[in-house]
């Protein structure tokens, strides 16, 4: 239950932030929010200025507000917010109005969102640099971090590593009875133990283990004969001043891995050979990893929600219709024509475009629920 609340203030924080942007580029270019919601209708409350009286006024449920000031509602459904920009929909031409705005105020108010994702997912990770991560360090620096490790950055799906249990962040101690030291000790022991079975002692969280197997004597020569990757780490941290260039050089990283991870997806599908194949996962998959990253610590928590406000900064971003980048391709082509694209022909495909885009989330969630096999595990509480 824990992970469920973490996961769901995680997803909240997200699309709030999201919509945050929508919101201020709107009201800084003259255009009215009628709503900004924290959460997700039916509304609890909404607050708004009374022009009458000069004061805040609240309203309970769902009562509807004629105001020419924003209504700052709180909703029932905790998962994130909205903001409900006038006009957005394009047929409404008064002045204050988002269908009055010029092309460029309106590619800047629907690209907001998107750029709050990315800002939210540099503050992150700087804050993890501040706070300190454990990263990978060179053999060379060792005598300068006396808390250096040996730990497992990845578990290849379908290997004898997952097989045995092993998960991301735990510090290899022992393999095979024999103490490791550095990372060409733990290489060498492994290889000369192909095709045997290993104990391989751990440390996870505090707790030592114990878990076996047997490293494989043929594996593809991206994930090794366990199908782990490990490096040697330290927590490294930096000041104030300088975590915030670090957050900067990490979060344009991690963008064009995640960029390049995308090109392969769809590469793949029009069936190009582009090595390892891109794994993608749904809400049940990340409420997973949401687990693991509690588990480990306040700095890997915020790391991962840099990674997913970022995901989700790329994903609104694609000129998919439903999504911003399909609204500002929209936006676009009249640019180009000289005229405005039928609302009923643009309505019609942002709405296919979200079925679409629904079926696919209900896809990927099936899938999820067989990977981690969840109903084995509902099951086995009636058992």
């Amino acid at each position: 239950m824990l992970t469920v609340l973490i996961f769901l203030a995680l997803l909240a924080s997200l699309v709030l932030f999201h919509e945050l942007g929508h919101f201020i580029v709107a009201r800084r270019n003259g255009i009215k929010a009628d709503e900004f919601g924290f959460g997700f209708p039916p509304r609890m409350f909404g607050v708004y200025k009374d022009d009458t009286t000069g004061r805040h006024k609240i309203v309970w449920g769902n009562k509807d507000i004629e105001s020419p000031h924003t209504v700052y509602s709180f909703n029932w459904l905790p998962l994130g917010g909205f903001v409900k920009i006038k006009g957005e929909d394009g047929q409404n031409q008064e002045a204050d109005s988002f269908g009055n705005k010029s092309a460029w105020i309106r590619v800047k108010v629907l690209g907001a969102g998107v750029f709050m994702n990315f800002v939210l997912a540099w503050v992150l990770i700087s804050v993890v640099f501040i706070l300190g991560l454990p990263q990978p360090i060179d053999s060379t620096e060792r005598a300068q971090y006396p808390d250096a490790k040996i730990q497992i950055l990845e578990v290849k799906k379908g290997t004898p590593a997952e097989t045995m249990g092993l998960q991301l962040g735990d510090e290899v101690l022992m393999i095979a009875g024999e103490k490791m030291r550095t990372l060409d000790v733990v290489k060498e022991t492994i290889l000369k133990n192909k095709g045997q079975n290993i104990d391989i002692t751990i440390n996870r969280l505090g707790k030592e283990m114990v878990l076996s197997g047997t490293p494989r004597t043929e594996y593809p020569a991206n994930e090794g004969s366990l199908g782990i990757s490990f490096s040697e780490t330290a927590i490294v941290s930096y000041p104030w001043y300088q975590a915030f260039y670090q957050g900067a050089i990490t979060t344009y990283n991690i963008t064009i891995a995640i960029l390049q991870a995308f090109g392969t997806m769809i590469a793949g599908l029009f069936g190009e050979k582009t090595g390892a194949p891109v794994d993608v996962t749904g809400p049940v998959g990340i409420v997973y990893m949401t687990k693991q990253m509690s588990d480990l610590g306040i700095s890997y928590l915020l790391q991962f929600a840099a990674l997913l406000s970022i995901n989700l900064g790329i994903i609104n971003v694609l000129p998919i219709p439903a999504l911003d980048g399909g609204r500002i391709l929209f936006v676009l082509i009249e640019k180009l024509k000289g005229s405005k694209v039928s609302h009923r022909t643009e309505g019609m495909i942002h709405q296919i475009g979200f079925i679409l885009l629904l079926l696919l989330m209900l896809f990927i969630t099936i899938r999820d629920f067989a990977h981690f096999r969840i109903l084995e595990k509902i099951g086995s509480f009636f058992m």
